[in-house]
Order: C-alpha cells, then structure tokens, then sequence
C-alpha cells in the first residue's frame, strides 16, 4: 500500500510538472546570442543557452508561475532553468550614491512592509512569504554603479527561497533587476548571474557617469531602493498601497522545487528496485 500512495504522489507531480511545461512551451522565448533593448535606456547581450522575453511574454510567465506582473519587465535567464532574472527600468531620476545603509534598520524594516503585504497575496489566493533575514546584506560597488543585496525567504510549506537584487544606477534612473534562485544554488547563480550582467549596459546619454547639473535628482538615496520607499515616490499610488505592492512582487521559483521533488520521490523508487 506504502508503494502505491507513493506512485501516486509521483503521478500527481508528473502531470502537473507536464502541463507546466505544455504551458512554458507556448511562451515566445527569444534565445541568444543576441542583443535586446531594455525600454530604450539600456541593452543586454544574451549569449547560446540563455533566453529572454518582453515585457508581455514575462508577464505571461509571471503569471504562470503565481507572480505579479507589472508590464514592465523584462525576463532573463539560462536555457536550462537553474536560475531566472527580471529586468525593469524605473525612471527615478539620479539617484546619489553618498548616504550610509544600516542592514539591521532595514532588515526590521522590511520585515514589517512583508507582513502588509501578505494581506495583499492573501487576496490573490497566492502563498505567504516570510522574510527570514539576510542572505547576502546590502553592498555598494561604487566602481559599477551597483547596488546588491539578497533576502532570505520562506513559504508556508517551509521551503526556502533567495531573491537576490541589484539595483544598477543611471543617469536618469534605476534599473532594477531581480535573481531568483534555491539556497543551495546561490553562490553558483549569483557567479555566474555576475559573468552574464558583463553584457548589460545603459545606452549612450543613460550613463551614471553622463549625469550633469541641471538632470532630475531623485528624493531618496540607496536604501529606499532596498525597502520600496523609491516605489513609493515614483508612483501617484499612496505612500503604503506602493510599498505593499513592491513586496507583494516578490518572485518565487516554482520551476526548481517541481523538479526537485520529481528527482526525490524519483530516487525513492530507484532504491525499493
């Protein structure tokens, strides 16, 4: 009886993980190598085995995978699913890199903007999320103009997840970019996320460097970037609604824990032969 409920565990995934990939299939994937247009502010070279979709595809795919789309991003990632990255362009104004980051201030912080927003997934009939702490703290990489940080969440089945962010400024804006990857695959995403992010760049006039007197100056520094109080300035949303809606955004990775648990109940069957 114990192997028959599993069979049918197995069973269960199996159809689910294949009408997922009959869905996944009629997405319009565009494959490298080639180079794409992020908005008309930047370009990404998406090199063999890596895809990318526009803005109406990922949101597609968003959807698919119980996300929030917004319109505005812009899908990313290698052909083969081990991590995914969303690519969006906020038109902040120049964003001054000069002020201190308190990692504890904004991890309390972030927490609490988290639990508002659940109310909000609640409603959607989607899963809760729950901020457990840093996974990678706030660093600045004054050289590339680039801003990173990396939250470690939890769902309500206790499975771990990593958004790993970037934030890279502009002349005129900030180009937010999202990495969604497993616990146990991070350091190899973020590596090899970090080779791939080479092929980014601001179109000419977009640069952080071209800033001059004169150009919009954001309201903010770099950690309202972190705790969504830039979503908050840049919309005529109120002050909270965009708050909750930023971290109501966080991505999940549905693709990896499907497979995983295939591959496991899988090796169970291997071991009773």
């Amino acid at each position: 009886m114990k192997k028959l409920i599993d069979k049918s565990i197995f069973l269960c995934l199996l159809i689910f993980n294949t009408s997922f990939a009959q869905e996944k299939n009629t997405i319009d994937w565009q494959r490298g190598p080639s180079t794409y247009s992020i908005t008309s502010k930047a370009q990404l070279f998406v090199p063999e085995d890596f895809v990318f979709l526009g803005t109406k595809e990922t949101d597609k795919y968003l959807t698919l995978t119980e996300n929030l789309g917004s319109g505005e991003e812009y899908f990313f990632g290698p052909a083969n699913d081990s991590w995914e990255s969303y690519f969006s362009f906020k038109d902040l104004g120049y964003v001054k890199d000069d002020n201190d980051i308190d990692a504890k201030e904004l991890l309390e912080q972030t927490i609490e903007n988290q639990k508002h927003a659940n109310s909000e997934r609640k409603k959607r009939g989607w899963g809760l999320l729950f901020i457990e702490g840093w996974a990678i703290e706030p660093r600045y990489d004054s050289r590339n103009n680039l801003l990173e940080w990396a939250f470690l969440l939890k769902d309500e089945q206790n499975q771990s997840i990593i958004n790993y962010d970037t934030r890279i400024l502009g002349r005129s804006g900030v180009m937010n970019v999202i990495l969604v990857a497993t616990p146990e695959t991070l350091s190899s995403a973020v590596a090899d996320f970090k080779q791939r992010i080479r092929g980014f760049e601001f179109v000419s006039g977009e640069k952080y460097l071209e800033y001059k007197k004169g150009d919009r100056v954001a309201e903010f520094g770099l950690a309202a970037l972190i705790t969504g109080g830039a979503a908050a300035l840049a919309t005529k949303k109120g002050v909270w609604a965009a708050i909750v809606a930023f971290f109501v955004a966080f991505k999940k990775l549905l693709i990896v824990g499907v497979l995983a648990s295939l591959a496991w109940i899988g090796s169970l069957f291997r071991k009773k032969k």
